[in-house]
């Protein structure tokens, strides 16, 4: 398999490696292509839960994104994990320096597990800052809610939380709608121009931990490779399912999903 694109992922660490930086940069290299990262925290976490987050130095944050991407410039980027208000501030002017396109922001605010994973005062700032200069952000219900100030329960509610996240400035909104008690996942695409409803099965398994993080590095690879942005969450979603219906059944809590999904070896290994 040829590298087909770059990209840059702003990311926290995960020590289980079914989430975060891990999951990321194994999404990038399954579907083709190249994964720079700055990482912005060390969580220590297992299937069954987070234990603790050790912050990384927001000016190293910063460091690692301008030191890398000036030297091998992403096609595209993915950011995740943004914890505390000195850090976004970071991300942002190093978002400005650098003048990065194609932009997803997974704005990742509460763990598997309930916790919760950034503070009141950096998400009035991520709502001021960030969104505005992402190419799409792709909450869950849990921060859809918390960004919106709602309360999701349908898919009518969902439509109208991303229709809030585009008057706040947002160009491109994807609602994942996993944690609604449907039969089916319905996940809602929107943006000034144009909507999308992606239906997909529901698999019965625990094993989803790190989905978000696997999804938004699905459709910034995507991106980076030229397709549409909806284009990129239809592939994006479709990779994702197939990651948990394959998923390894790994750990006694929520186990990781089968980011090899989209590997074919032909090779016979003697």
């Amino acid at each position: 398999m040829k590298i087909k694109s770059k990209i840059l992922i702003i990311a926290g660490s995960d020590s289980s490696g079914g989430a975060g930086i891990q999951a990321d940069i194994k999404t990038a290299t399954s579907l083709g292509s190249y994964a720079l990262t700055a990482i912005t925290a060390v969580t220590v976490q297992n299937t069954e839960g987070l234990k603790s987050i050790v912050s990384i130095s927001p000016n190293e944050i910063k460091n690692q994104i301008i030191y890398s991407a000036k030297d091998i410039k992403p096609n595209a980027t993915k950011i995740g994990m943004l914890h505390s208000k000195p850090i976004i501030k970071k991300v942002f002017e190093s978002i400005e320096e650098l003048n990065l396109k194609k932009i997803v922001l997974d704005p990742v605010m509460v763990a598997k597990g309930g916790a919760r994973l950034i503070n009141n005062e950096a998400i009035d700032f991520l709502k001021k800052k960030i969104i505005n200069k992402v190419s799409l952000i792709t909450p869950n219900i849990p921060e859809a809610e918390i960004l919106t100030n709602l309360k999701i329960a349908n898919k009518d509610d969902m439509i109208f939380a991303a229709s809030k996240l585009i008057n706040l400035g947002a160009k491109n909104v994807l609602i994942k709608g996993g944690h609604l008690n449907t039969k089916k996942v319905e996940d809602v695409f929107l943006s000034n121009s144009e909507s999308k409803l992606f239906i997909s099965p529901r698999h019965k398994t625990k094993n989803t931990h790190g989905t978000g993080c696997t999804l938004s590095t699905a459709i910034a690879t995507f991106l980076s490779c030229g397709k549409t942005i909806k284009k990129a969450c239809e592939l994006g979603i479709k990779y994702v399912n197939s990651a948990i219906l394959t998923n390894p059944k790994y750990g006694k809590g929520h186990g990781p999903i089968n980011h090899l999904n989209s590997i074919n070896i032909n090779k016979r290994f003697s």
